[in-house]
């Protein structure tokens, strides 16, 4: 029997065969083939262990290996496996699971249609914002308004709302109808002149914008409850109060991209809890499934699910594998895990300990410029200068060198260039997030002195 075949000869391979998200040969050459994950850790081909330090990609919420998903999926892909749910068809699974989630999600949310992903959400809500608006006589509300520093995803439609200009240079020009406004970062947004809060004055950005557009031509305004890829960005307290009236005021849709947030990562079961305001639709992903298997969808209010069922039209928008039935299954038992084991409140108490140990470990370097999170979600920014709050310029190279130094003290995370995302699975226990919090700050160190 052959020996299994080192990290390097498998990247090698990887790199003749392999086109990657993201794709960089820069970044897989020195790349890592993960061949098993046990609770918070990822192991490489050649053994070397690694904290899992962004849940894989903000999902793996509920930890490697949890025996009652692999075997919920397995049970239902002996019984159905797949089966389609385009009009006239459904399954136990999706129809149980979207009972579920109308327990779970905001009070006016109870209806759902089923994804592969968050981009395919994101996408859903598009076509849906622009039925919904020509049922209710307005056609010309199409316009849709983001962040920037915000991410809802890169297939085509997504990436024109997605505010990380990188995202777009290859792929230009852009839909028309997509603009953004300022995030509510608190770290970098200019104080107010007005006497205003910094909430309710970067709030006011979507104000200005829907004025600009003209209010009869927009049709929605999607948001993170707290921004992940863009560099973990908190909004303040009275922000997304004053978005919700804003909103309301103009006939906008409020779309809560929940991709990231969902499923208790910020310590609330759904992230708009914390600031009591309730969205018109949501989209969800990753932790539904915790991973495990690729499953989306999108949350819609009442108000809404009604006027789709009482339309004289039908909305064609549709997915082969919407409302899988073994995916759904991956969902209902994620959703039981989610439950017995509390992960929201886990995420809530050991997020507030993460935050303050990587505060204590981390403010009085010179080079780290803000400490910020919400739950198992936090960011680390590293600056040229404190003072003023300015970056390294790009090519200094901050990301790649964290992320190299990061490995060297293994943990395995992203950077949004000089922001460290921090978010482990939501079970991760406190000794291994001490040894991320050692780690992190030795790699801080290793790349900018002491």
């Amino acid at each position: 029997m052959n020996a299994p075949l080192s990290n390097s000869a498998l990247i090698e391979k990887d790199q003749a065969h392999m086109i990657h998200p993201l794709h960089q040969n820069a970044a897989h050459e020195h790349g890592k083939v993960w061949v098993r994950a046990e609770d918070s850790y990822l192991y490489d081909a050649d053994g070397n262990r690694f904290i899992d330090g962004l849940s894989c990609l903000w999902n793996v919420s509920c930890g490697h290996g949890r025996q009652s998903i692999i075997e919920a999926v397995n049970r239902q892909m002996q019984e159905l496996a797949y089966c389609s749910s385009y009009n006239g068809s459904s399954n136990r699974p999706a129809i149980e699971l979207a009972e579920r989630l109308s327990e779970i999600c905001y009070p006016s949310i109870n209806n759902f249609y089923f994804t592969s992903g968050g981009g395919e959400s994101t996408d859903s809500n598009f076509k849906l914002a622009r039925y919904y608006w020509k049922a209710k006589g307005k056609p010309d509300k199409t316009k849709v308004i983001s962040r920037i520093w915000g991410y809802h995803g890169v297939t085509f439609a997504a990436m024109c709302a997605t505010g990380i200009a990188p995202y777009w240079a290859a792929f230009e020009p852009r839909i028309p109808g997509f603009s953004h406004i300022p995030a509510p970062d608190p770290y970098h947004y200019p104080e107010p002149e007005d006497g205003s809060s910094l909430g309710v004055a970067a709030a006011n950005e979507l104000e200005k914008e829907i004025l600009a557009q003209g209010a009869d031509t927009v049709a929605m305004f999607i948001a993170e409850p707290v921004q992940g890829a863009g560099g973990v960005i908190v909004p303040p307290d009275d922000y997304f109060p004053r978005i919700r009236e804003i909103c309301d005021k103009y006939e906008v849709l409020l779309v809560a991209d929940e991709v990231i947030t969902g499923f208790g990562r910020t310590g609330k079961l759904f992230a708009l809890d914390h600031y009591g305001v309730e969205p018109d639709l949501v989209q969800f992903a990753k932790s539904i499934t915790s991973g495990y298997l690729p499953l989306g969808g999108i949350g819609v209010s009442d108000e809404i699910a009604e006027t789709i069922r009482g339309g004289d039209k039908p909305w064609m928008h549709a997915y082969t594998y919407s409302g899988h039935p073994t995916t759904c299954a991956a969902g209902l038992a994620t959703l039981d895990f989610i439950a017995d084991e509390n992960l929201a409140g886990q995420a809530a108490e050991k997020g507030a300990y993460l935050l303050d140990r990587l505060h204590a470990e981390l403010d009085g370097h010179p080079h780290v410029g803000n400490v910020r999170g919400k739950g198992m979600m936090c960011g680390v920014e590293l600056v040229e200068d404190k003072a003023n709050k300015s970056w390294y310029p790009p090519e200094w190279g901050v990301g790649p060198k964290m992320t190299r130094a990061l490995i060297d003290q293994g943990i395995f995370t992203r950077m949004r260039n000089e922001v460290m995302c921090i978010a482990p699975p939501l079970t991760t226990d406190v000794p291994v997030l001490d040894d991320y919090i050692a780690g992190v700050r030795a790699a801080i160190v290793e790349v900018f002195g002491e």
